[in-house]
């Protein structure tokens, strides 16, 4: 079959896979099964290897990837459920005093973004910013908008999240090199995003009149109503268009048929018990880091043989690293402050109904990737990318922000620009840091474009109380902006490795 067939039915499954998402509203994981079918048929893959490949390719994906977010979705369960996390934050705002109290914010996004997933890292902290700005009597975006955009480059830069890892994973990077250069490129982008973010608050946007009042009171909230209610003044339409008030549920318009949260319910903690310190919940959050980072060291530092090496690269295995510190949050934060084994093990349970389709979704996007090799059609693609002469760092990040920007899901982006790039990046021999890199470049194009069909726009613009206008304005323009310096960071590290 020539190239360009296969590249024609490269881009027919493509945008199958975007209308069956955005149009059709069926679920990511189902609709890339349905298409990695159909492409491998007509491709030519021969029928009887047809479930070998989808097997092959969800088993290669799945049997390094899924551990990985299981655990780590069970760290964060465990400092969510402790009161870790917002202990934490309020710690942190205690040492940072009154007047940066949103960098505060956005150092504890940073830092706890990294066990805790974006989602329900929002529905931590966003409290505590409610708390923040009613007693200083600023917007709610001061604090809100660069700790959001905090958490969602965690979310798209490093593992353990799920398409930090599969990227990762599929193109053959070292995971202790990406969080070896992701996490200084990340801090650097997130400091960027918070100055930022400054300057884009100095204005104030329309707000939800009942979240207004939640915060504000209703006497600041009826001044701010009347203002707003001149001719021309801006509404505050919900998800739908229409008025959608504090404390409902809204259905992102994202393809995924994700609910998301209004408001916030709090954040129990069980049993009622003083809440873990600071230095405790960071000591349990950098543990399995720097495990990963010993055993990449060790693997590139200590001679062949060596008893020391070898020890840290089991411990540095993500795995492994990740699997020693769910033990000490279940000891350090469940055990020895009350929690019986029936209850450490309920709340670890509880960690695993959220990430199941996700690790399905990043299953099958492994099982696409697969067909575009054993069809050939990687090779394709790999020839027209390496005819463009743009380097693979560039590649990588046009197509994770493009696929971002088409169907919401930075998972899915990753995911499916490394089944993509895959063979391109095999041809092109890189070092294990420059794949490292493209993996980051990747992350910044997935952080990039968060817009009308990101559950994680709907999300943070209904929890900030903005409208569609003003959402767009501040939330994706910033993390738009962020994932170009990203890009850039990343582009300026190639040289060194």
């Amino acid at each position: 079959m020539s190239h360009t067939t296969l590249l024609l039915i490269a881009a027919a499954g493509v945008v199958t896979l975007l209308l069956l998402i955005l149009r059709a509203k069926v679920q990511p994981f189902v609709a890339l099964v349905v298409v990695s079918i159909g492409v491998a048929l007509a491709a030519g893959v021969p029928a009887a290897d047809l479930v070998k490949t989808i097997e092959d390719g969800m088993g290669s994906t799945l049997g390094h990837i899924a551990t990985i977010i299981a655990l780590g979705a069970m760290i964060g369960r465990i400092i969510e459920l402790s009161g870790g996390a917002a202990a934490f934050a309020h710690s942190l705002i205690d040492r940072f005093g009154s007047k940066r109290t949103p960098l505060a914010l956005t150092v504890a996004g940073f830092v706890l973004g990294i066990p805790v997933f974006f989602e329900v890292g929002l529905i931590i902290l966003m409290p505590i910013a409610y708390g923040v700005a009613r007693a200083s009597r600023k917007p709610l975006l001061v604090y809100a908008l660069p700790m959001g955009a905090a958490m969602l480059t965690v979310h798209a830069f490093l593992p353990p999240h799920p398409g930090a890892v599969a990227a990762a994973q599929a193109i053959g990077a070292d995971q202790g090199l990406v969080l070896l250069m992701g996490i200084p490129v990340t801090a650097v982008v997130i400091l960027l995003g918070y100055l930022i973010s400054r300057r884009m608050t100095r204005r104030e946007y329309p707000m939800d009149p009942a979240l207004h009042a939640e915060i504000y009171g209703e006497e600041a909230t009826s001044r701010a109503v009347e203002a707003d209610e001149a001719p021309g003044a801006p509404g505050v339409p919900g998800v739908d268009g229409g008025s959608t008030p504090a404390g409902a549920t809204a259905r992102a318009d994202d393809g995924h048929g994700t609910a998301v949260l209004i408001k916030p319910a709090p954040t129990t903690t069980t049993p009622a018990v003083r809440p873990p310190s600071f230095g405790t919940v960071l000591a349990l959050i950098v543990t399995p880091i720097l495990l990963i980072l010993a055993g990449t060291l060790g693997q590139n530092l200590l001679a062949d043989g060596s008893a020391l090496r070898a020890v840290l690269t089991v411990l540095g295995a993500p795995m492994v690293a990740l699997l020693i510190d769910v033990a000490l949050c279940a000891y350090v934060l469940g055990a020895r402050r009350g929690w019986d084994r029936a209850h450490i093990g309920s709340v670890m349970t509880s960690a695993l109904p959220p990430v199941a389709m996700v690790i399905l979704v990043a299953g099958a996007g492994g099982v696409f990737g697969k067909v575009l090799v054993a069809s050939g059609i990687g090779d394709a693609i790999a020839d027209v990318l390496d005819r463009t002469g743009l380097p693979a760092l560039f590649l990588a990040f046009l197509t994770a922000l493009a696929l971002r920007a088409a169907q919401g899901s930075a998972t899915v982006a990753l995911i499916t620009t490394a089944g993509i790039l895959t063979p391109l990046l095999q041809r092109a021999d890189l070092s294990t840091g420059q794949l490292s890199l493209v993996a980051l470049a990747m992350g910044a194009g997935g952080l990039s474009v968060s817009h009308i069909n990101d559950a994680g726009y709907w999300m943070f613009t209904k929890l900030a109380g903005l409208d569609v206008a003003s959402g767009l304005r501040t939330w994706t323009v910033l993390t738009t902006t962020m994932g170009f310096i990203g890009f850039g960071l990343t582009a300026a590290l190639w040289p060194l490795v």
